[in-house]
């Protein structure tokens, strides 16, 4: 399987990975995963790696994750550079079938700087080891099956959020009561999406009308005089809009909860039964000096 990243166009000298296979099979061992995890990050701060267990027939099986996503990202079918491994016993088509529902809700609502990459990719691979009856429809064990998927991807997708280039916050914006799934996932990601939102994070800036601003344009069917705003972190939640309207609400308390790491942007359009989430970052000083000179 082919995989790659960096400077779009460059030609790739076959060199030195050709001569280095050899190497990479003999060092194969149990606990080798993380030497993986960091051998393909480029612009990332942290490794990405994650694993779960789980029951499939009365069977355990295991699945492991790695990625690397730091920058140029905002996918559509897949995202940065994600590895998955799994020893369950999972015919093909179910095994496609598993991921490609599972990255409309997870890796194709991450996004970094608004900038799809044309390298990207996710793969899972699955050798059946487990020794649990295949899985071959969609019944109780596919369910257990995509369920540990989507707890190993959403992990995944906070990492690589968390670790954007430059970015010191994680943002995950929830949504709730649209009336259609895609209303909702295009509120979501339209949020986190936000140049200006983004930019107020890092400063820990309350604007919450930078946040109706990005619902606004984000295509979706909303009612404006029923949206509400908060935002949630380990200091606390702070209320900012209501009914489309602003309401009062303690700046030095919002500053508090904008000045944690880890940010919930809380969205309730009140207009139906429907919810997605989404991840971003922060825009910092540090994305434009990275980016300045990433070629040179």
């Amino acid at each position: 399987m082919v995989a790659s990243t960096g400077v779009i166009g460059q030609p790739l000298d076959i060199t030195p990975i050709k001569s280095g296979i050899p190497e990479l099979v003999t060092g194969l061992t149990e606990n080798g995963s993380v030497y993986a995890a960091e051998a393909i990050m480029t612009t990332d701060t942290k490794v990405k790696e994650i694993a779960v267990q789980f029951s499939v027939g009365g069977k355990t099986c295991k699945m492991g994750g790695i990625a690397k996503g730091s920058g140029m990202i905002h996918p559509n079918l897949a995202t940065m550079l994600v590895f998955i491994t799994t020893d369950c016993n999972i015919a093909p088509e179910m095994l496609k079938k598993a991921l490609e529902t599972d990255v409309q809700n997870t890796f194709n609502m991450v996004s970094i700087d608004g900038d799809t990459s044309t390298n990207d990719m996710v793969v899972v691979l699955a050798n059946g080891m487990s020794g649990n009856e295949e899985i071959s429809e969609e019944n109780a064990d596919f369910a257990e099956f995509m369920k540990a998927l989507n707890t190993v991807t959403v992990a995944l997708c906070r990492m690589i959020a968390a670790d954007g280039e430059g970015a010191t916050k994680l943002l995950e914006c929830k949504v709730t009561g649209a009336k259609t799934e895609e209303d909702a996932k295009k509120v979501a990601k339209s949020v986190v999406c936000s140049s200006l939102l983004k930019a107020a994070m890092f400063g820990a800036d309350a604007n919450w009308g930078r946040v109706l601003c990005a619902i606004g344009y984000s295509g979706a069917d909303v009612d404006v005089n029923s949206i509400d705003v908060a935002f949630f972190s380990n200091k606390g939640m702070v209320t900012v809009c209501m009914n489309g309207v602003g309401v009062d609400f303690s700046e030095d308390l919002a500053k508090e909860v904008l000045s944690e790491d880890d940010i919930d942007i809380v969205v309730k359009l009140n207009n139906g039964a429907y919810s997605a989430t989404a991840w971003g970052c922060d825009l910092t000083y540090d994305y434009v000096k990275i980016n300045g000179d990433y070629r040179t």
